[in-house]
């Protein structure tokens, strides 16, 4: 079987070689961190967890949820 100058010869039974890039630059983390749930800025508080809140804890988990929301909040000056 021949090859071209410029090709490598395919090996039957070896797998082949993957690389993993590990490197990642701040840019790039900090755009993929603002865009989700991870975003830099105010909380909000979630309807879901106030519905989850009431459902289980008669409403006073929602009372220590929204504190902790605007604590957070306050701590950061938002």
């Amino acid at each position: 079987m021949t090859t071209a100058p410029d090709q490598q010869p395919v090996q039957v039974g070896q797998p082949p070689t993957i690389i993993i890039n590990n490197s990642s630059s701040a840019a790039a983390s900090a755009s993929a961190v603002v865009g989700g749930y991870g975003r830099l800025g105010r909380r909000r508080q979630s309807f879901w967890a106030h519905f989850w809140l009431f459902m289980f804890t008669a409403g006073i988990g929602n009372v220590f949820y929204a504190l902790h929301v605007s604590r957070w909040n306050r701590a950061r000056g938002l």
